[in-house]
């Protein structure tokens, strides 16, 4: 059989690593795929740049959508990144021209992917992503093909290394956010400009491609509630422990009584969950379906290795002849599933009041939140210091988000709350 011919657009970390994949493995995956893998075109903007592979067996283009555009080999891999601009005229070129696309680009999907999986549809090509998506983990293929036999019911996941770093070090060290935020970026976990990770937009990302595979609709982007994890504090993650609790940084997909909720928040989760262990910069993706019950994938979510096995692994794919619609259903059988609003979310908080230790303080709060029909579980105090600022920490029952902000707003508007309220969901699992 003629070899699977490649063109890979993008030699960064992602694009040489997938090189010295395929040089490295080259027999194994032949064996695997039933035909070798064999690149013929490359791109990208610094021609001279030392990337510690050699590139000369393969034609060089300065452009890599003109590339993609002319290219005769069968299938294009774009690792530009970006949502726009030349990745997303790369796919395009691409699947225009009849070639199939293999991509590891969350941003792209998350805001571009229905118009692709459509346009890779009325070319009969295929449009994949495993390595979009959690790194190594074989979180796509899972939904897509291992969980076919399930009504899928909910979907989450700790998405982002950076944040999942983060909050794992404050826990076991104490230190502070910025602290911590600093070291991350030292390490090379967070950028310069960490908003993308820390402001949960990358998870959110992720989280839109998961809830397409996993519940048929199209990828809405707009349709995540995102918030990340600035606000959290070395304070709150000891709280936590000691309620028996840590805090993550999840995305959470699941069918409600309003519609289907996608949401990327901090999360309380008790600490005999299994998510609850995942630390450090790995990833953890968890599946509920009909039949299956709930399955835990975790592993590596970033990195020039794992990325280029989740890429090799959608060739193989291709090589072998797989046509797998891109989101699990053709695109014309996407269902239009209304999105759920978050005021109308039902369950438990924690909040943290910062307040001067005065009589009748928690008297107030608990006449604010009784008001709203808000009840307490339990509630604790740390120290005495007249007129000082003490934390506060309650720790409410099921109640709606709506109702909880209505009584939040009130509290931070009493004379002894020091500092707006802070507030974390509590996810049961």
């Amino acid at each position: 059989m003629t070899a699977l011919k490649l063109a890979v657009a993008g030699l960064g970390t992602v694009g040489t690593g997938l090189v010295k994949l395929l040089e490295s493995e080259s027999d194994l995956l032949a064996l695997r795929a039933g035909r070798r893998l064999e690149i013929v075109d490359v791109a990208a903007r610094e021609r001279g740049r030392d990337r510690g592979v050699t590139l000369d067996r393969y034609r060089w283009h300065d452009d890599a959508v003109a590339m993609a555009r002319g290219t005769q080999a069968d299938v294009v891999v774009e690792l530009i990144g970006g949502s726009d601009g030349p990745a997303k005229a790369v796919c395009e070129a691409a699947l225009g021209a009849g070639r199939h696309v293999v991509t590891a680009n969350k941003a792209l999907l998350a805001h571009h992917g229905a118009p692709l999986a459509r346009t890779a549809e009325e070319a009969g090509v295929a449009l994949l992503y495993e390595a979009a998506v959690a790194g190594g983990i074989p979180a796509i293929k899972a939904l897509r093909e291992g969980f076919a036999g399930n009504e899928i019911q909910r979907v989450m996941g700790i998405l982002n290394g950076t944040c999942n770093y983060m909050l794992s070090d404050m826990r076991r060290t104490g230190r502070d956010f910025a602290t911590v935020l600093k070291e991350a970026q030292d390490l090379g976990y967070a950028e310069a400009d960490p908003g993308f990770d820390i402001d949960g937009i990358d998870a959110a990302h992720k989280l839109a491609i998961l809830s397409s595979l996993a519940f048929g609709v199209g990828v809405d982007l707009a349709a995540v509630h995102v918030e990340g994890i600035r606000n959290v504090s070395a304070l709150d993650i000891a709280f936590a422990e000691e309620l028996g609790y840590r805090i993550k940084l999840l995305g959470i997909a699941r069918r409600s009584e309003t519609g289907l909720e996608q949401r990327v928040h901090p999360c309380m989760v008790p600490v005999e969950a299994p998510i609850a262990h995942v630390d450090g910069v790995l990833n953890a993706v968890v599946v509920e379906g009909s039949h299956v019950g709930r399955t835990v994938l975790e592993g590596p979510g970033a990195g020039a290795g794992p990325t280029a096995s989740a890429v090799a692994a959608d060739l193989i794919d291709i090589a072998r002849g797989g046509r797998a619609p891109a989101f699990g259903v053709p695109t014309t059988a996407f269902e239009p599933l209304q999105a759920a609003s978050m005021d109308a979310h039902l369950g438990a908080y924690y909040i943290r009041l910062m307040v001067v230790d005065r009589p009748g303080v928690l008297a107030s709060v608990a006449a604010s939140l009784g008001a709203h029909g808000i009840s307490i579980e339990s509630l604790l105090q740390r120290g005495r210091a007249p007129e000082e600022r003490v934390p506060v920490v309650i720790v409410t029952h099921e109640t709606r988000e709506r109702d909880l902000k209505a009584a939040l707003a009130e509290i931070a508007r009493h004379e002894a709350v020091a500092e707006p309220p802070l507030s974390i969901r509590i996810e049961i699992l």
